[in-house]
């Protein structure tokens, strides 16, 4: 994608703070980004925010002042090869449903005749209203698509439908986008896949299991599954043939799959990384938490009368996949990459888990630590090869340490055939 040009349009919405970040990912994953704002953009975020995120000008009016130039709105319009509105208000969508051109945002979106996402972000009432849906209707009649908001906590303080989708999801999409673009812009995207993972069959297991103690309780950890839908999306990006297992997870699925695999225990996941490597596999990567031990599930509800003051589980150990599956299913060339979580003796845990399952790499993580954690926020891992550590990264957002995880282990496999 290196190179493709995206127009970032932003509106006045609270989700204009989570555009910021947008912008990062897009720059660090090789768009060139230029933004436009309305006034009330303005009001949430700075336009010199966006400038130093994108290292462009940003457009602001119509008339040459600020960082603008008069004819910005037709030479930003020109300039672009993909446009996204991020986030996109409901007056925004009627502007636009309409063609309605009073500010600079609105009139590029008159100016510009390519391929323009939209991403809505408002009230869920505001949402759901007939208008809204109306001109949304309207937008995607004529070819424009709209990533529909998620459910979560809003501005509003009621949690429900209106969230702006996750920059990593728009992310997906602008790349799914660029890369179906007509002519050079289409093919430097395919030249740009990775050679490592470039139309290699890639396994990702991701999230945590559930064993079910009886059919209203489980017992569970605290995976999010947000690192290895991370690892997942950017093996997709590279050109990769993707299978994602899945344990249970609020997330959306990265775009481009090759198949999804929706698992619920420890058993579960186990069949599914078994008939995905009969299939054959380059790769499987184990980022999923899957629980060691699971009781034996009751079939009805367990009252606590029944248990009296204390309840004690009787657990059994669960299915060990990389021990137990892998072996068995291993086939010429695959290569096994897997995750060690630790509290203490990171690396030694690491290097014991590595000789004891036949791995290729494991990655050693401690969500506990100052700089690293479960669920969306930074993290930081080490890749431990047979020699060592391979590369300690930095504490960083997890989109952004899956690219460069799988970087390293690309950089690692081509050293490792060129010696």
């Amino acid at each position: 994608m290196a190179g493709t040009r995206v127009l970032l349009l932003v509106t006045g919405g609270i989700a204009a703070y989570k555009t910021c970040f947008l912008t990062r990912l897009l720059v660090q994953a090789g768009f060139s980004v230029k933004v436009a704002m309305t006034a009330a953009a303005q009001r949430f975020v700075s336009p010199m925010t966006f400038q130093v995120l994108s290292n462009h000008p940003v457009a602001t009016d119509l008339w040459g002042e600020g960082q603008t130039d008069a004819l910005d709105h037709i030479a930003y319009a020109r300039w672009a090869e993909l446009a996204l509105v991020a986030p996109a208000t409901a007056d925004l969508l009627g502007k636009a449903a309409g063609g309605i051109a009073d500010d600079i945002v609105t009139t590029l979106l008159l100016a510009y005749p390519g391929t323009l996402i939209v991403a809505p972000a408002m009230n869920d009432n505001m949402w759901r209203h007939p208008a809204t849906q109306a001109n949304a209707a309207t937008l995607s009649e004529r070819g424009v698509i709209l990533v529909a908001p998620g459910d979560g906590y809003l501005a509003c303080g009621v949690q429900s439908e209106g969230r702006m989708a996750e920059p990593e999801t728009l992310l997906a999409v602008v790349r799914e986008q660029a890369a179906a673009l007509p002519g050079p812009v289409r093919d430097a995207a395919t030249a740009a896949a990775d050679p490592t993972w470039a139309g290699r069959k890639v396994v990702v297991t991701a999230g945590p299991t559930h064993e079910p103690i009886d059919p209203v309780r489980y017992v569970a950890n605290r995976s999010s599954g947000v690192f290895g839908y991370a690892l997942a999306a950017d093996a997709v990006r590279r050109g990769a043939e993707v299978t994602l297992i899945s344990g249970p997870t609020s997330l959306d699925p990265p775009r481009g799959l090759a198949r999804l695999v929706p698992t619920d225990t420890a058993a579960d996941m186990a069949g599914a990384v078994g008939e995905a490597l009969a299939a054959g596999a380059d790769w499987l990567i184990m980022a999923a938490a899957v629980a060691d031990f699971a009781p034996a599930a009751a079939d009805q509800k367990i009252k606590k009368e029944q248990v009296g003051q204390v309840w004690r589980l009787e657990l059994s150990r669960t299915v060990d996949i990389l021990g137990e599956v892998v072996p068995v299913r291993r086939q010429p060339g695959l290569r096994v990459v897997g995750f060690a979580l630790e509290t203490e003796d990171l690396l030694a845990g690491a290097a014991a888990k590595l000789e004891a399952k036949g791995l290729d790499f494991v990655v050693a993580n401690d969500p506990t630590a100052p700089d690293a954690g479960f669920g969306p926020g930074d993290h930081r891992v080490k890749l431990v090869g047979p020699a060592g550590v391979v590369w300690d990264s930095a504490s960083q957002p997890k989109p952004i340490l899956a690219r460069e995880l799988l970087d390293q282990l690309g950089t690692a496999v081509a050293e490792e055939a060129g010696s």
